[in-house]
This record gives C-alpha cells, sequence and structure tokens, in this order.
C-alpha cells in the first residue's frame, strides 16, 4: 500500500519550449490533467537552472563544489570513479549555420559500438596519459584526467541544437583547454571513422563536448528516498546517497507502486528534451500527449484519491524555472480556471 504522505517530485526538462511558436504548437492538444495541476497548484518561479545542476544541488552539491556531475554519472553506468577526476567527453557534430558553430550530440549521430570505441582507441593513442577516453555508451563517453581543469562548463544538454559561443569553457585554464580541443577536432577530421561516416551520407564525429568535472564527493544528505530516471546523473547521486534508485517506469502507476512507502520520490522525465530543444514539433506533441495519459492523469487521479499527499513539478526552461506545488486540498480551488498551455509554456 502506498504511504498517505508520500511527496511526489517530478522533473521535465524540455516542457518549456524555446521558440517562438507555441500558441501553434499546442493547438489541438487535450491536456486536461496537466491543466489542472498548474492551475490549482501554488506556482512559483526561479531563475533558469539546467536539469544537471538542479539535481546536483538538490543532493547538496552548490556551484562551488564546482558541478562535478561526470563521476556521479559514471557510477551509475556500473564504474568505480575511484579517486580520480573524471569529465563528461561527449562526442558532437558541429556544423556551421549562419557563421556560428551549432551543436549535435549522440541523439542525431547514432554512434555505433565500434565506431566509438575506434574513436576512443585513436584520441587515447595520441593523448596517452594526459587523457584518456572511456565510450561507457557508443553516444556518452567520459574522460578521465589527471586533475581538474580550473574551468566553468555548460552540460551537453543547455548546447545542443543551439550555437556554441556562449557556452564555451569559461576560466582560468579556458584557454588552454580550447588548445586540447581543437588538438582533439583536428584528430577527428583526419578518423578513417568518420570519413566512412561521411561516405554514407552521416554526421561525422567532429567534436567532443566536456563538462561537469570532478571526483566522487560524499553527499551531505539524501535528498529522496526513491529516485526512478534514465537519466545517469539522477541515477549516479541517489545510488551515492543510498536511496533506491531504478529506470524510468512506463507509466506513473507502475512507478508510484515501485516508490511503495518512500517519504520522498523523484520521478526524471526527459523524453521531451531532446525535441524541444532542436524544435521538433511533432516529435514533442506526440511525446507531451502520451505524458498526459500516462503520467499527468495517473498523477492527478493519485492525488485526488489521497495515494499520494504532494505533487510538485520542476519545469526547467531557458529563462526561467517553474515550480507548481499541489495537494488534494489545492484541487478544490474552484475559482482557479485552467489556462491555455501556450499561457505558461514559453
Amino acid at each position: 500500500m502506498l504511504d498517505l504522505g508520500m511527496h511526489c517530485h517530478i522533473l521535465i526538462p524540455g516542457l518549456a519550449w524555446p521558440h517562438d511558436d507555441a500558441n501553434e504548437l499546442c493547438r489541438g492538444l487535450a491536456l486536461p490533467s496537466i491543466q489542472t495541476l498548474v492551475a490549482k497548484g501554488h506556482r512559483a518561479q526561479s531563475p533558469a537552472v539546467a536539469s544537471e545542476h538542479w539535481l546536483l544541488e538538490r543532493f547538496g552539491l552548490e556551484p562551488r563544489h564546482g558541478r562535478p556531475s561526470a563521476p556521479f554519472s559514471l557510477l551509475a553506468e556500473g564504474r568505480t570513479p575511484g579517486e580520480d577526476t573524471w569529465i563528461h567527453a561527449d562526442p558532437v557534430h558541429l556544423r556551421v549555420e549562419r557563421n556560428r558553430l551549432v551543436l549535435a550530440d549522440r541523439s542525431l549521430l547514432r554512434i555505433a559500438r565500434e565506431e566509438a570505441d575506434a574513436l576512443a582507441a585513436g584520441i587515447n593513442a595520441h593523448f596517452g596519459e594526459s587523457m584518456a577516453i572511456f565510450p561507457i555508451q557508443p553516444g556518452n563517453w567520459y574522460a578521465r584526467l589527471p586533475a581538474r581543469p580550473d574551468i566553468k562548463t555548460a552540460p551537453l544538454s543547455s548546447v545542443r541544437g543551439r550555437a556554441i559561443d556562449e557556452w564555451l569553457p569559461r576560466g582560468p585554464d579556458a584557454a588552454r583547454w580550447q588548445s586540447v580541443v581543437n588538438e582533439l577536432q583536428m584528430l577527428l577530421h583526419e578518423h578513417p571513422v568518420n570519413a566512412a561516416r561521411e561516405a554514407r551520407g552521416e554526421l561525422p564525429v567532429n567534436s567532443v563536448w566536456f563538462s561537469g568535472a570532478g571526483r566522487l564527493r560524499p553527499l551531505s544528505a539524501q535528498a529522496f528516498q526513491y529516485v526512478a530516471a534514465d537519466d545517469p546523473l539522477a541515477r549516479g547521486l541517489a545510488q551515492a546517497s543510498a536511496a533506491r534508485t531504478s529506470a524510468l517506469p512506463r507509466d506513473a502507476l507502475a512507478g508510484l507502486n515501485d516508490a511503495g512507502d518512500a517519504g520522498l520520490a523523484l520521478f526524471v522525465i526527459d523524453t521531451l528534451a531532446g525535441a524541444s530543444r532542436y524544435g521538433d514539433a511533432d516529435a514533442w506533441r506526440e511525446a507531451l500527449a502520451h505524458l498526459e495519459q500516462a503520467w499527468f492523469a495517473p498523477l492527478l487521479a493519485a492525488l485526488r484519491n489521497g495515494d499520494i499527499g504532494m505533487l510538485t513539478l520542476h519545469l526547467p526552461g531557458d529563462e526561467r524555472t517553474l515550480e507548481v506545488e499541489t495537494t488534494r486540498a489545492d484541487l478544490r480551488r474552484f475559482w482557479r480556471r485552467k489556462q491555455p498551455v501556450s499561457r505558461w509554456l514559453s
């Protein structure tokens, strides 16, 4: 039986639409459940924050800790970070668009296992002890470094589909680090894997996006008792805090049953993120319609029935982060009428 006092948190990157056509985008979408939750709940806005940074801060890792997402993500991949310094080293494609370099990530590259291994082997042979690449998943790489570079980086999720200029590393070591990236790009340009990809009409892997460097740190508190996500960072933080963790269930009912008597549960739903960032309206609409049926409607029903005590939606966007906290009593606020989704979407 579910704990009636469960506070259920839902983090949904990509629900905010960072483009200008929100009204047209939502035309014809039936979203009564999420409209009800947003209308009846207590809404609060805070500055925009990347979902990775939101997760790190929730688990007690403030900006002064250097945003070390890589070692926690690596932990969720079944590896042992140890005392080493790790950094995300994600394979990307940079294309010139209006005199700017725009980034495409693994979702558009579809890198094969053998391609990832060959590219990593070429990089490792060139850089030696100064940087070792580990392609844990074909499109999800990590690098082990001798020491943490003194740079501030942006997570890949913030940059994909965008010009990279304002997201490049900053800090005392930024110039030196950029020279490493330039050297790596020249190496990738000449690699046989990319020659073969271009011959097949596929995007080459012509750069690597680095972010989230640091060492595994002890966590001061357990932010949630249960975390369900496909995102490695969320699972790694949960694992490091001794919380129960699982892959994202197929729907809210399965998730709530799996959460059991957890007092604080977190679900990270990132099925909208890629479509939102790349402006794929059809994919975004389809994913949101699925979330309405599989997640928002059952969560609203669970709140009405008292199966959960409180529901908080965390909706990070480019301009702001919207947080909506709803209890069963809030659903009786008849004067709070539902508004079109486009009103709070952008």
